[in-house]
């Protein structure tokens, strides 16, 4: 379960595109940062995705991924033309298809690798899902079938595309959207599969304008009250609507943080309190198996194009530090794997967000007040540095990123060290769920 929002240059306090997403996944389920060179492809070259191969392009784009640790697709992810798309499951009347075919995650790279817009992001993408379809299990542990959706995004326009099998809707944005796992393009999309049109016909679903409403004639209402998905997409909404006009990249994260209106004016909120899914999610049990395991966000001003990532879970308790597509990333350590490695930037934070746990409340009200200033410190060296040239942006990348490291080696030290004193703040059966997990992935006990 995911939330991607996007807005757009006329609702921003800057005029420039912002985007942000929070992926959720499995709670062991690590996502890798990487960085994909610019490429030339001979001709007949194939490319093997996440189950199946198809036909290479002739040349790819540069671009950063942010990839579910055992999938060849990404969550989300930009390219060196300033374009941005993250992906939601979706759920359907119509089943999705088990068998193996595209991934949503697969479209993602694909989009990213093989467009220099989101107008011809939309074009590969729904080319490739007629093309090809989707489908295959996108489960870690647990079996998971999907259809998709994607939020992209360009600095001058964005647009919402959701599936169901080979169909498909577009949506161009306009001022700020969010988008959750539900079906959300109603009776005006800007295009719509032409199959998916003839079929409406044949259904009789059209109204006596000749138009239907594309989420509510397809969503699966069962499905939807249990992700919550158009209630945090309207949650989202409701976050960013009023600041219409002035919305900017701390908005925008803020929202990334979100948990919801249980949380709102409560210091000793902890995830016990808020049984459905939220936008920063923690996993617990039941509905909420799943938890926030990466999030990314970007600031598409041109000519200072600059992406923001925690590269870690739970953003509430993570740093965002910038990235630059075409330029090194930091020291990262080894690819996080579903197995505990104290050199990986994902796992090393998972000891300080597991740890938290126990005493959520304490551990975000010491975090927090540090995080936001070192954040507010990291988008003002980045904003001087486009103004020096290259050498210093890569100098305020390389600073920001020692600086976020030393913060969280001291939020980290300090939460395991109190970590295991009374009860957990989560409740005995997500505690359980926990260290059931915990041992699964070979991680460290105290």
């Amino acid at each position: 379960m995911c939330d991607t929002l996007a807005a757009t240059p006329a609702v921003t306090a800057a005029g420039a595109m912002l985007f942000g997403k929070n992926s959720d996944r499995e709670r062991n389920e690590a996502q890798a940062l990487e960085t994909l060179p610019a490429s030339r492809h001979a001709s007949g070259d194939r490319v093997e995705l996440t189950y199946i191969e198809i036909d290479q392009a002739p040349a790819t784009y540069a671009a950063l991924i942010s990839r579910p640790f055992w999938m060849w697709g990404a969550e989300m992810g930009a390219n060196e033309h300033g374009l941005v798309i993250g992906n939601e499951a979706m759920h359907s009347i119509v089943p999705a298809e088990r068998r193996p075919a595209l991934t949503g995650m697969d479209l993602v790279r694909l989009g990213l690798e093989r467009a220099a817009s989101a107008a011809e992001a939309v074009s590969v993408i729904t080319s490739l899902l007629e093309r090809h379809g989707q489908g295959g299990d996108c489960g870690h542990l647990g079996r998971f079938y999907y259809q998709n959706g994607f939020l992209i995004a360009d600095p001058s326009e964005a647009y919402v595309l959701e599936t169901v099998g080979r169909w498909w809707a577009v949506e161009r944005v306009t001022g700020a959207r969010a988008l959750s796992n539900a079906l959300s393009i109603g009776r005006a999309p800007a295009a719509l599969s032409a199959d998916l049109g003839a079929r409406a016909k044949d259904a009789g679903w059209l109204d006596s304008g000749g138009t239907f409403d594309f989420a509510e004639r397809l969503i699966d209402p069962v499905r939807d009250a249990g992700t919550f998905g158009r209630g945090r997409c309207a949650r989202a909404t409701a976050r960013l609507a009023p600041r219409a006009g002035r919305i900017t990249l701390a908005d925008i994260l803020a929202t990334l943080r979100d948990h919801g209106e249980e949380a709102d004016g409560d210091p000793d909120w902890t995830p016990a309190k808020t049984a459905r899914r939220s936008i920063c999610m923690h996993a617990a049990t039941g509905a909420r198996r799943s938890q926030t395991v990466s999030s990314m966000a970007s600031d598409l001003t041109p000519g200072a194009l600059t992406h923001w990532v925690t590269g870690t879970a739970a953003p509430c308790l993570s740093v965002f530090k910038p990235l630059v597509v075409g330029r090194a990333l930091p020291d990262l350590g080894p690819t996080p794997t579903d197995w505990f490695d104290a050199g990986s930037l994902w796992w090393t934070h998972e000891r300080l967000h597991r740890a938290a746990l126990a005493d959520f409340p304490a551990a975000l009200a010491m975090i927090a007040p540090e995080r936001d200033a070192l954040e507010a410190g990291f988008r003002a060296r980045m904003a001087e540095a486009w103004t020096e040239g290259d050498a210093a942006v890569d100098a305020a990348i390389q600073d920001c990123w020692l600086q976020a490291a030393a913060a969280e080696d001291g939020w980290r030290a300090e939460i395991v060290a109190n970590a295991g004193r009374g009860r957990s703040s989560i409740g005995k059966p997500a505690a359980l769920a926990w260290a059931r997990l915990n041992a699964v992935a070979g991680f460290p006990r105290g």
